[in-house]
């Protein structure tokens, strides 16, 4: 199921993460990897707030999207 259907405060590990090897890049260089753990803080208007490895980074829900949990 992609992260950007979960609801916030639900610690969820990461199995995948799609989409085309430019955003798979990015992703990994915030520290979306397999096997992380991530949460989801809060929404705002399109973006998710997400806890990841410690850090607290914004992501679009498109990105958000491609991240499978």
């Amino acid at each position: 199921m992609p992260l950007a259907l979960y609801q916030p405060g639900v610690e969820i590990p990461i199995k995948k993460i799609g989409g085309r090897d430019e955003l798979r890049k990015r992703l990994e260089k915030m520290g979306f990897t397999a096997g992380s753990l991530v949460t989801v803080l809060s929404r705002l208007e399109g973006s998710l707030i997400v806890k990841i490895r410690d850090s607290r980074v914004a992501i679009s829900e498109e990105m958000a999207l491609k991240i499978l949990v």
